[in-house]
Parts: C-alpha cells; sequence; structure tokens
C-alpha cells in the first residue's frame, strides 16, 4: 500500500482539491417587504458620513421598496473603487529573481556547514520560506533549526516560535508553560545547553521531576547539624554577629577567597574577619557559609538565593553563582515573576535567569507584545545593549519578535523598533537584506516615503534585488514616476523576467503599454492578485460589470484571498446581487474575522448586517439543507459562507467550527483552518470530543504520533465518529504495511456505526473506498462510492471512476469524472482526473482546461512535458523519442516559475540529465531536496549524477 493512497483519508484534505473557475450566487429571490426602507433608515442613521458615489446604472432592482439612490449610499457609502488607486503591496519576505538556484545554493550549504552552524543555516531557510504559500515547509525547517542548537539562548526561541506557530495562546485552560511532552519544546529542556539532535524528540523528564521539584528532600538544619563546631576554625563578623565557617569550604568558593584565606594577606592569619562594611546581610553570609559545605541553594528563601547571586558576582564565585543562576531559572513560571526576576538577571549578568524570563515573554505572544513592562525589555537600543551583554540579543531572537509585530499591526512604533534593532544584530547578507527590506515596508506603510526609500536602497545594496520594488514605489510617491520606470525597466532588461517585475511597471505607465504588461504578468505568474483586480476594476468603470465579475472570478477559483473577495462582493453590490456579495463577505470573514472593507473604512460585520434585509432569510434547518446542497456540489465557498451563517446564529457549535476548519483547509487557507480548528476544541463540550480536535491540531502541525494518542484517549472515552475517523486518518499517515490496511479498514468502519451526519457519513465512505482500492478490494471499494453517492457525497464519482478504469473500464471511468464536472462548481481536479481515461487529445484539452482553471495545479504541466499519464514514470524517456526535450524542459520551467514543486523539479532534472546537462540536473536536484531532503528517487538521481560528474 502507497502512502499517497492515503491522501484522500482526511475529510475535504484530499489529493485532488475541486476548484472550479468561478463560484456562482445563490439562486434563491431576494426577499423583503415595503417597510425595508424604514428599517434600514434607522438602522443605518448616524452611521456614514457619504462619500459621493460614482454614478452606475442598476438593473433589474426588485428586491424590495427601498430608493435605489438610498440603496446605493448605504451599501456604497465610499463609492466604487478606483482603478487608479489601486497598487499591489510590496511583499514583506526576501524574494528572488532566480528562486530555484537559491534553493540549489541553501541546500549545498546545508549539507557542507559544519553540524553547529546548521541552525544558522536552516534560519536562513525559514526566512526564504517564509515567502512560500506552505507554511509546512517553514514550519518543518524551524523544528529542524532548533534540533541543531547549541546554546540556551538559541533554543528558548525556537522553542517558543514552533509553540506560536500552533497558536496554543488561543486555546482556552492552557497555560504558556504547559509542556508538550516532547524535548523539542519543553521549557525544561531548553535550559539545558549542549547538542544534542538525536534526543530532541524524545519524551522530556517533565512527568518525572516537574518544575520546581528537588530530586531528594534534606533539611537545612540537619546539614548544620551533622557539622560539629570543632571543625569551623575562623569566623565572618558582621555587626554583632559571628558566623563560624570552615576555612578551606569557603577558600574553595573561589580564587579571591583562596588568596584571601590562604594568601600572603593578613586576613589568612586571623580567626575573626570583619565583613561588616561589605554590604553583606547576616543571612546571606550564613547561606554562603551553608552552601560552601553542602553545594545546594535550592532548601534557601529565594530573597536570600537573590542576594547569594550578588555575593558570588562580587567574589568571583562561579559555581556559586551558576547554582543561584539554575534555581531562581527553575522558580520563573509566569509574566509576573519574570518581569520581577528579570532585573536581576540581568544586572547580575545571570544568563539562565535571563533565558527563563525571555522564555516566559516569548511563550505568551503574541499577548506580550502588547505589554509595555515587557517590549521595554526589547525595544529600545539601550535595552538590546543590555540582552546583548548577557548573551541574550541575537538576530534571531528579533527575527522572531519582529514577524509577529509586523502580523499584529505593520504601523506600529513597536513594529520599528524591533526591525531597527533586528537590523542592528544582522550580519551576514542575508539578514541585512530582509531587515533592511522589512523597515522599508514598515515605513512605506506609514507614509514616511524617503525613510522607505533609504531602508530599500539598503536592502538592494545588500543584494536584494526585490527591494529595487520598494524603491520605485517609494520614488513615484515622492513625484518621480518616470525614473521608477526608468529603473524596473532596467530591472527586466537586466535580468531574467518575471511575474512581479511586469506587474510593477505597470503602475508607471498608461493605455496599452499597462495593459500588456498586466498580461504579461499574469501569464509569467498567474498566482499575482493584482492585475486580475486592475482589470476587474478597469471593467467596472467602462460598465462592463459582468466581466468585471468574471475577471475577478478567475483568481477566486483557485487562490481565495480576503482582498479579492471583498473586491468581487463590492461589483456584487454594484449589480445589485446582494446574495453574492453576501456570501463573498461572509467567507471573507471566515478568513479573515476583524476585516475591514472599503479601504478599512467599514467591518466586514456591519456589511453582514447591512445586506441581510436585502436577502431570503434562511432558519438553521434551511442552512443544513443549503450546506447539503453546496457540499454536494463542490462549491466550497458556497458552504463556507453558510457555515459562518450558521455561526452566526450558534457561535458555540463546535461541530460547526470543525466543518469551517476542513472546508478552509480544501481552499488552502491553513492559517484561517487552524484558528477554525482551535475554536472548535475551546467549544467542545465533552472531553472526548475536545481531545478529537486536539489530535487534529497536532496531526496539522506535523505530530502524527501524537494525534494518534490523542485519538485513542478520546476512543476509550467514548467511541465517536469522529475519534474513529481521526485514527484511522493518523495510522494510514504513519503506517504503510498490509496489516496496517486491514486495521485502517476496521476503524473506518468502526466509524460508520457510530452516529454522524450525511456529509461525514459521505467522506468515511470514500476514503474506505479508496483503501479497499488499495488493497484491490475493487468490488467492496464500488459498493462505498456508490453508497456515498447515494447521500450526495459528489466526490465518489472520482473513486469510482479509478475502480472502473482499474477494471479495464476505461468508458465508464470516463463517463463518472463527466459526470463529476457537470456536478461541481469547483471542477479543475475532475477535468485533470478525466485526462486519465482520455485518448491523448482529449487528455490535452482536458489538462488546458484544468491549467485555465487552476494554473497551480502542477499534474497537467507534467503531463504536457511528458505527453501522457500512461508514461509518468518515465517521462523523460518518451520524449526522448520525439527529440522534444528542450519543449519539455520549458513546459515545466513556465510552472516552475511561480511555483517551486518537487515533482517538477524531478522531472525536470530528469530531463537535463537525459540531455547530458550535469549541472543543470544538479541544480534542479538540489532545489528539490531543499524543499523535501529525502526524496527518494531525487536523492538517487542527485548522487548518480555527482557521480558521472566526478568520474568525468
Amino acid at each position: 500500500m502507497q502512502r499517497n493512497k492515503f491522501t484522500t483519508m482526511r475529510s475535504l484534505k484530499v489529493l485532488d482539491r475541486c476548484k472550479g473557475a468561478q463560484v456562482y450566487a445563490l439562486h434563491t429571490t431576494g426577499g423583503g417587504g415595503g417597510d425595508v426602507g424604514d428599517k434600514l433608515y434607522h438602522q443605518l442613521q448616524d452611521h456614514f458620513s457619504v462619500n459621493p458615489v460614482r454614478p452606475i446604472s442598476m438593473h433589474n432592482y426588485q428586491s424590495s421598496n427601498v430608493p435605489l439612490a438610498y440603496v446605493n449610499e448605504t451599501l456604497l457609502p465610499y463609492g466604487l473603487p478606483v482603478s487608479d488607486l489601486l497598487e499591489p503591496q510590496i511583499e514583506s519576505c526576501l524574494k528572488f529573481v532566480d528562486f530555484i538556484g537559491t534553493l540549489a545554493d541553501l541546500y549545498r550549504r546545508i549539507e557542507n556547514c559544519p553540524q553547529f552552524e546548521k541552525t544558522g543555516m536552516y534560519l536562513e531557510q525559514c526566512a526564504i520560506f517564509k515567502g512560500l504559500s506552505d507554511p509546512k515547509l517553514f514550519r518543518r525547517t524551524l523544528r529542524a533549526a532548533r534540533q541543531h542548537t547549541v546554546d540556551v539562548h538559541s533554543k528558548v526561541v525556537l522553542a517558543a516560535w514552533l509553540r506560536y506557530e500552533r497558536r496554543e495562546d488561543e486555546l482556552r485552560g492552557t497555560n504558556s508553560m504547559n509542556c508538550c511532552g516532547r524535548n523539542i519544546e519543553c521549557p525544561k529542556a531548553t535550559l539545558v545547553p549542549g547538542y544534542n539532535p538525536e534526543f530532541i524528540y524524545d519524551p522530556c523528564v517533565c512527568s518525572k521531576n516537574p518544575r520546581g521539584e528537588s530530586v531528594d528532600d534534606y533539611s537545612i538544619e540537619d546539614v548544620e547539624c551533622s557539622t560539629s563546631d570543632e571543625y569551623r576554625d575562623m569566623s565572618f563578623c558582621i555587626g554583632d554577629n559571628e558566623i563560624r565557617c570552615i576555612r578551606y569550604c569557603i577558600a574553595s568558593l573561589s580564587t579571591p577567597f583562596r588568596t584571601m584565606l590562604y594568601g600572603g594577606f593578613r586576613e589568612s592569619r586571623k580567626e575573626k574577619i570583619n565583613f561588616t562594611q561589605n554590604g553583606i546581610s547576616i543571612e546571606c553570609m550564613k547561606a554562603a557559609e551553608l552552601y560552601s559545605r553542602i553545594r545546594r541553594v535550592d532548601s534557601f528563601d529565594p530573597r536570600i538565593i537573590l542576594e547569594l547571586l550578588t555575593f558570588s558576582n562580587r567574589f568571583c564565585c562561579d559555581d556559586l553563582k551558576s547554582a543561584c543562576d539554575s534555581y531562581l531559572a527553575s522558580l520563573v513560571n509566569d509574566v509576573e515573576n519574570a518581569l520581577l526576576l528579570i532585573e536581576y538577571g540581568l544586572e547580575e549578568n545571570a544568563y539562565l535567569l535571563v533565558a527563563a524570563c525571555l522564555q516566559v515573554f516569548l511563550r505568551e505572544l503574541p499577548n506580550s507584545m502588547h505589554s509595555p513592562n515587557v517590549m521595554k525589555y526589547f525595544c529600545s537600543p539601550e535595552a538590546k545593549e543590555r540582552l546583548a551583554l548577557v548573551g541574550h540579543a541575537s538576530f534571531l531572537l528579533y527575527f522572531f519578535l519582529s514577524q509577529i509585530a509586523m502580523e499584529e499591526d505593520m504601523k506600529a512604533n513597536t513594529t520599528v523598533m524591533l526591525l531597527e534593532r533586528l537590523a542592528d544584530c544582522a550580519t551576514e547578507s542575508w539578514q541585512k537584506q530582509l531587515a533592511y527590506h522589512q523597515l522599508g515596508v514598515a515605513m512605506y506603510e506609514r507614509k514616511e516615503y524617503k525613510d522607505a526609500q533609504s531602508w530599500f536602497e539598503e536592502a538592494y545594496e545588500s543584494g536584494h534585488i526585490y527591494s529595487k520594488v520598494g524603491i520605485a514605489r517609494t520614488k513615484c510617491k515622492r513625484g518621480h514616476k518616470y525614473s521608477a520606470y526608468k529603473m524596473i525597466n532596467s530591472l527586466i532588461s537586466e535580468y531574467k523576467p518575471v511575474g512581479w517585475m511586469h506587474q510593477e511597471r505597470s503602475l508607471y505607465c498608461d493605455g496599452k503599454e499597462k495593459m500588456s504588461d498586466l498580461e504579461m504578468a499574469t501569464e509569467l505568474d498567474p498566482t499575482l492578485c493584482f492585475p486580475y483586480k486592475y482589470r476587474a476594476v478597469l471593467l467596472l468603470e467602462t460598465n462592463k460589470i459582468g466581466a468585471a465579475i468574471s475577471e475577478i472570478s478567475k483568481i477566486i477559483s483557485f487562490k481565495v484571498s480576503p482582498d479579492c473577495l471583498e473586491l468581487r462582493a463590492w461589483i456584487s453590490i454594484a449589480m445589485e446581487d446582494y446574495e453574492r456579495a453576501l456570501r463573498d463577505v461572509r467567507a471573507l470573514l471566515t478568513l479573515e474575522p476583524n476585516y475591514m472593507m472599503f479601504h478599512g473604512k467599514m467591518h466586514g460585520d456591519h456589511l453582514v448586517e447591512l445586506l441581510r434585509p436585502f436577502v431570503q432569510q434562511w432558519s438553521q434547518a434551511d442552512c443544513w439543507m443549503q450546506l447539503y446542497d453546496r457540499w454536494s456540489s463542490v462549491d466550497d465557498l458556497g458552504s463556507l459562507a453558510v457555515v459562518h451563517h450558521m455561526l452566526a446564529n450558534d457561535p458555540g457549535k463546535s461541530l460547526l467550527w470543525f466543518r469551517q476548519s476542513l472546508l478552509l483547509l480544501r481552499l488552502n487557507c491553513q492559517k484561517a483552518a487552524m484558528r477554525s480548528l482551535r475554536l472548535a476544541r475551546n467549544h467542545s463540550t465533552s472531553d472526548h470530543e475536545r481531545l478529537v480536535y486536539e489530535g487534529w491540531i497536532l496531526y496539522d502541525t506535523g505530530h502524527c504520533e501524537e494525534a494518534l494518542a490523542k485519538a485513542e484517549e478520546s476512543i476509550s472515552i467514548q467511541r465517536s465518529f469522529e475519534a474513529f475517523f481521526l485514527k484511522a486518518y493518523a495510522l494510514a499517515d504513519t503506517s504503510l504495511d498490509q496489516e496496517s490496511s486491514a486495521y485502517v479498514i476496521q476503524l473506518l468502519l468502526d466509524a460508520l456505526r457510530c452516529p454522524s451526519d450525511g456529509l461525514r457519513k459521505g467522506q468515511a465512505l470514500n476514503n474506505l473506498g479508496s483503501v479497499y482500492v488499495d488493497c484491490e478490494k475493487l468490488d467492496l471499494a464500488a459498493d462505498c462510492y456508490m453508497n456515498a453517492l447515494n447521500i450526495k457525497h459528489t466526490r465518489a464519482h472520482q473513486g469510482l471512476a479509478r475502480v472502473f478504469h482499474l477494471k479495464n473500464q476505461r468508458k465508464a471511468a470516463y463517463d463518472e469524472m463527466t459526470k463529476l464536472i457537470e456536478k461541481a462548481r469547483n471542477n479543475a481536479s475532475a477535468y485533470e482526473k478525466r485526462s486519465e481515461y482520455s485518448d491523448r487529445d482529449m487528455a490535452k484539452s482536458d489538462l488546458a482546461m484544468a491549467t485555465q482553471l487552476d494554473p497551480l495545479r502542477t499534474y497537467p504541466y507534467r503531463y504536457r512535458a511528458a505527453v501522457g499519464p500512461e508514461h509518468e514514470v518515465s517521462a523523460f524517456a518518451v520524449l526522448m523519442d520525439d527529440h522534444k526535450e528542450n519543449e519539455a524542459i520549458a513546459e515545466l520551467t513556465r510552472a516552475l516559475a511561480f511555483k517551486p514543486d518537487l515533482q517538477l523539479l524531478h522531472l525536470r532534472a530528469a530531463f537535463h540529465d537525459s540531455m547530458g546537462d550535469y549541472a543543470s540536473t544538479v541544480r534542479d536536484c538540489e532545489a528539490a531536496l531543499c524543499l523535501e531532503p529525502n526524496h527518494a528517487d531525487t536523492l538517487e538521481l542527485y548522487n548518480k549524477v555527482r557521480e558521472l560528474v566526478k568520474e568525468q
């Protein structure tokens, strides 16, 4: 049984994501009586300061008796978007002219660098992967950085960053210092220095020795009594008090004490030494005397230990300082303690104590970002210098802090100060490029264009070519549009053009030249949103509203983003399609609940309330029916909008939050999906339900074994559909043998015996059919798919087509996929799959349609490069016969320009190998291995070609 067969096992997160060219409006009619206008008048009175609205024709408005002008001013108080005011955001991540070459170079350097330097290399890889759409690459590299860390400071920062990526701060009932059970994130393990990559995923010792618990118990009084006074041969006098000591024990504390007590000083001949003027308390001296004999501080009062820390610094008692530092660090478990103790740590240069305090602050992010008492230890140059003196100011620390600050508020003063500190810590070229560029972006967002230009220029001079975009943009804002044009024009002339270059140049030209650049930008990189948005608004300005909707829908069909949904809703309001507008706004708010519409002037929730009177009202039962219809028609955005509506009526329903997360995963909105999953967990009403959602959170963040354990724990409490489903999916992802397949089948059958709704039952039947196919039980698989189709699980057509194909019924397989195409709103995947059951010409037609609907799907490019799906394994050999290697490479290169993909890179490397171009083969293999270091086929090709190169 192959691993890739199980990619369909999890609900909607399947291998083939069915997406349509556009999402159509609901076909219900708008409701509302003659009193709608009065209701809206009272609802909206004093809500807006209405700007003049650009006139636009209104067609077929029959949903209410509200005057059209009033509706226009109500729903479009800020007018319509204007094409001249549109501009794409300057991306804050690192971007490269030759991304594949950058990946290859990075892989080589990671492989060749010393073990102790790998953390820095992986951190650079994190910075590069931050700009990609797949967060799993970033998290995997972050774990690799933590695995190879040596020092405590880096361990603390990286462990906190890994925790932040799961956003456990949003989980109710959790503590920031809770341990995940593994060394990689354990707050105790991070405070232990040393290099131990092989133990990083092992269970930690927290359960055996909780924080602050002594290994054994003993009494100070017992220790004091165990030492007879006859051995105490000297005293320290403080005021009228005399502390009896053992001379050689005190001398062993440090070199200064040894010199004083056994050197040539007069104190070496005295039995009593006066310490009254040294500022040491009696309790501290007694504690120091006791430590000199027992070498432990963990039974002292923390106040005494703090005084001992000062004592140890004054008299250079390294072991005593280390003991005090370590024990005080173990006491830091919340922000209050950390704020109290960090000052002592900074003053006394206590490395571990400061590390422990930083750990609390970092694990409390992003909440601690809004605490002035916390941020004062990071933001100012003086604060950074204080941290540096203790060994806790690093590029890594400020990289982490600044990324969160930018996510919270790009324009905030805190963000700028953290980025300035990031720049202060930057030493390597890539670090300077990142820090300077992000400072430029922040200043640009704040409309401080002169400073922004300066930072962009610094970034460009450090080697970041993309920062020229920032320089040009700021020049234009400062009135030098032609200079900006020349700058980007020279960039296109100097380097191989990529999509963002033409997109940027379009900002500085007009008419046909502008449209030509935008078309070229889309051709080179169809994932760029701005060209679609500009063309849509331009069509809207010429009153071609339907064409405007179609244009913006092109990108929404494969890349869902809040700004594109907002624009389509905006245009839909203009064409009086209030149901489509409401659907898009609801979907938008699922992605970003606090999204501000109309250039940040109106909250999305408020627009929902304004639109509701213009559409038909649904009860919760109506919503369930609508959800079934949209789910079965593979209308993911429509389903998302219905779920948002249902949650507005019943926000405490964990099942709905879970449904929302599944839909968001299908739409490749992983960040929003994880937020919905956390809300599902927070609203769970039972332990067994909570465990299931925690299991999915763990699974989606790369902790498969822990997810499996959560599923088993849930089942031990109560047998449920979701627990069995989770266990089956997690097991399928970790095991490949025949015995495990049989167990997965049993788990899915157990799930189907538990109560659930038709939506989930259909998915379980579909997944069960997939496993049966892998086990070559085709009749049982067909039964599963037919049962799934009987409850309107439309995606089962794909599985049934696969069964027919394996039974050599190619025509029946083709017909099944045709049914899916006809039923599904999002059908790019269906076209792609149907191509497998078509003749060559029809296959090319289907794949062309798949690429048109979703250019991010990589199989069509691989097929066109390899001539036919039947030759997928030895694709390059097929084209050897036709002598079309260059055409194949060009096809793959076109896709790789905007989607660096493992399979595409491997296939192109194979073509280069067949042509004897070993340098290009090595480059593509290294780039592929940078994305997936353990890809067996690429490793085999890479090693083979390297041996050939050595021989030559």
